[in-house]
């Protein structure tokens, strides 16, 4: 008895070291964590919803149906119920196993040189299981599903996220593909234009064949730019139709322009990223669910303690199961203490442990991941504006260039070569100034999706 009782309050002892780690006090993921961010100091509250920031009707309704009828996003949201209902059978380990075994026999005994005996029976049985979880161990484990589960849902709502962003720049890229085959269509033109200015002063002897041969070799390549051009705007549409969960026919919206981006945005203390971004949120679940995970096999080798019963009423009579005086009933209260299981346990702790340092790890790097794209959205954002501006005040020159020198050819004074130079450096500026408008809408995109920032 002196012995059984040192064993007992050593369990005791044991089972009160084993606790989950308080990771809401622990110091931030990344060392030396900035109270505001580096490419913007300027510090506000970021807005709740982007969607309408951008003032496109189209785009809302493209976004709002790819919200609903996306099938990836669906079979996202089929893994969060699949996980709630993971943690729900996790937690009935808690509660008592009641079966409930209702039958009826029949049968027959043959003896030499006897009569035969017929038996039947009736039987209402009932069995009772329950693991007293004294020291926790269930209790570990269906909060490590529970929190599983709650990542899982986090998940999803990264993945609502980060599909209305891609819905949104897919509908971007098709909006700037449309425009690339208007300047190629516009540029065409202007190389016909020329190509008969070239052919009729070469009819009037005063240019060369070479001249002309230049002119069409011109023409022929924007061509195939043009051709080029409208690959790209079925390639976009296809995407874009993919992610509405339609057929991909090439038949999505034709778009006319590009909306202008939202005013500049403010994006708040790099320290709310932790609880807004719904990746990050899920990794530091997965994390606290692994500090559950090493608990519960930690108290795997703590004794368990079961109650059995079973019970019920077995009868030739059918009206005699319903009488209390005919039942009978068992009980049994136990105790197991695992003294040797191979090594299983302890590896099991030892997995799990390292499934922890695992999950810490990730949980870091996705908070690291997660500030350097806000940092990187932030300062793409400034050099983006300033090569908008640039670019279009290219569009003005070129344009200007191109004027002049159509007149300057015309007297002479300049050769085929200028002309057909500045015709090409008018198509590539136009082309160039529509994808930075684009890529300044994809990385404001970019920005709120880094941020958390809803739809």
């Amino acid at each position: 008895m002196p012995r059984l009782f040192i064993s007992l309050l050593a369990t005791l002892v044991i089972s009160g070291c084993v606790t989950t780690p308080n990771r809401e006090k622990e110091q931030q993921p990344v060392k030396n964590l900035p109270t505001r961010w580096e490419a913007k100091p300027n510090t506000t509250l970021v807005p709740p919803s982007w969607l309408a920031g951008f003032n496109d009707p189209c785009l809302q309704n493209l976004v709002n149906e790819s919200l609903t009828t996306n099938f990836d996003l669906q079979a996202a949201a089929a893994r969060v119920e699949a996980a709630k209902a993971s943690a729900k059978i996790a937690a009935s380990g808690r509660f008592p196993q009641l079966f409930f075994s209702p039958g009826y026999e029949r049968g027959e005994t043959h003896a030499v040189g006897q009569s035969t005996d017929k038996i039947s029976a009736f039987q209402a049985l009932f069995d009772l299981n329950w693991e007293l979880d004294v020291w926790g161990r269930i209790k570990d484990f269906s909060s490590a599903s529970r929190l599983e589960a709650q990542a899982t849902a986090n998940d999803f709502r990264a993945a609502r996220l980060s599909l209305a962003a891609r819905t949104a720049q897919a509908y971007f890229k098709l909006t700037e593909s449309n425009l690339q085959v208007k300047v190629a269509e516009e540029s065409i033109k202007d190389r016909r234009t020329v190509v008969d200015l070239v052919r009729g002063r070469f009819n009037r002897g005063l240019t060369q064949g070479l001249d002309l041969r230049l002119a069409l070799t011109d023409l022929t390549s924007a061509e195939a730019q043009l051709a080029d051009s409208r690959n790209q705007v079925q390639l976009a549409a296809r995407q874009l139709e993919v992610l509405l969960g339609r057929y991909p026919s090439g038949k999505a919206v034709n778009p006319a322009k590009l909306p202008n981006p939202p005013e500049p945005l403010q994006a708040g203390l790099p320290s709310e990223i932790l609880q807004r971004r719904p990746d990050v949120a899920a990794a530091f679940e997965r994390l606290k669910a692994a500090d559950h995970r090493v608990a519960s096999a930690q108290k795997a080798l703590l004794p368990r303690v079961t109650l059995t019963a079973s019970g019920g009423i077995r009868s030739s009579s059918l009206s005699e199961i319903i009488d209390p005086r005919a039942a009978a009933w068992n009980f049994l209260m136990g105790l197991s203490q695992p003294l040797f299981t191979g090594g299983r346990l302890s590896s099991e702790i030892d997995l799990q442990k390292a499934q922890v340092n695992e999950a810490l790890n990730y949980y870091r790097q996705t908070a690291l991941t997660a500030f350097s794209e806000v940092e990187q959205s932030l300062a793409a954002e400034e050099w983006l504006r300033r090569q908008e501006k640039a670019l279009y005040a290219n569009v003005l020159q070129t344009e200007e260039s191109r004027k002049s020198a159509i007149t300057a050819y015309r007297r002479g004074v300049i050769q085929i070569l200028t002309l057909l130079d500045s015709y090409r450096s008018t198509l590539s500026a136009q082309s160039e100034y529509f994808a930075v408008q684009r890529q300044l809408l994809n990385n404001r995109i970019n920005l709120y999706l880094a941020l958390g920032a809803d739809v």
